[in-house]
């Protein structure tokens, strides 16, 4: 919502400005200043301590006798690992207006907000967040989502990773492990290389075996409990802000949003 709605929001809802611990409604320009002020960084380590507290509460939930004790100092907090992570983009709409308005205009949007999110497939939780500007290759995402993500990827016995990352031919590059189920594009209708014939077949197997089928649980065509369409009809398919530094943001906020709504 606006800045001057969650205002109203505030004013009207006491039991909201118990929980926040407001003693008076801030004005809606100052909830704009404190929006500019947060950074990406910020938002990353905000998106870690969530997924961390929600790691410990699946924890206790799955074992009841291992609940902490409010007599027993606190113990040290626990990550997310996942066995499998997904990789997808979904575009937002740059401007609220709507299709009717576009038409009118005569002038249709031929550029749109990027959001590409890495889904753990077990949590269902977004662990990594990157943006940009579409249409676009996915490839530059990937790989900053790769770097991100390996602090909640499951590893064997002697600490080597032991994950599997699922994503479409888009996230395709050079920069790929065994572990990267991405089927590669095939630029004239052969692949040459035998690591990119290795992953193809690798990627059909994964196919056959049912586990690539998991990435449907990151895209939207597929269910209605999917993380993008959840995302999308929860808090909206457009963004608001007009700077483009605020609008980066907004991606990531939509994540630190959905994941404290799962």
């Amino acid at each position: 919502m606006s800045y001057r709605d969650f205002e109203e929001l505030l004013l009207m809802s006491q039991e909201l400005r118990a929980v926040l611990e407001l003693s008076k409604v801030p004005d809606y320009s100052t909830l704009n200043r404190m929006y500019h002020r947060f950074r990406a960084s910020h938002l990353d380590k905000m998106i870690e301590a969530l997924l961390s507290r929600l790691s410990m509460e699946c924890t206790d939930c799955a074992d009841p006798t291992n609940r902490a004790d409010p007599s027993e100092p606190d113990r040290p907090r626990q990550r997310l690992r996942e066995a499998v992570i997904s990789f997808d983009a979904t575009g937002y709409r740059r401007t609220t207006a709507s299709a009717y308005f576009q038409t009118r205009r005569g002038k249709s949007f031929r550029h749109w907000l990027k959001g590409v999110y890495a889904v753990g497939t077990r949590s269902q939780l977004i662990l990594a967040v990157t943006c940009g500007v579409g249409p676009s290759n996915d490839a530059p995402g990937g790989s900053t989502l790769q770097r991100r993500v390996r602090r909640y990827g499951q590893r064997d016995a002697d600490g080597r990773p032991a994950w599997v990352t699922l994503a479409d031919r888009g996230f395709d590059c050079a920069h790929l492990g065994d572990q990267d189920l991405i089927p590669p594009i095939r630029r004239g209708g052969n692949l040459k290389a035998l690591e990119r014939q290795a992953r193809a077949d690798r990627a059909s197997q994964a196919r056959l075996d049912g586990l690539f089928g998991q990435r449907w649980k990151t895209e939207s065509p597929r269910g209605s409990e999917t993380v993008h369409s959840v995302i999308k009809r929860k808090f909206g398919d457009a963004v608001r802000s007009v700077k483009r530094s605020a609008r980066n943001r907004e991606v990531w906020v939509k994540a630190v949003v959905y994941n404290a709504y799962r």
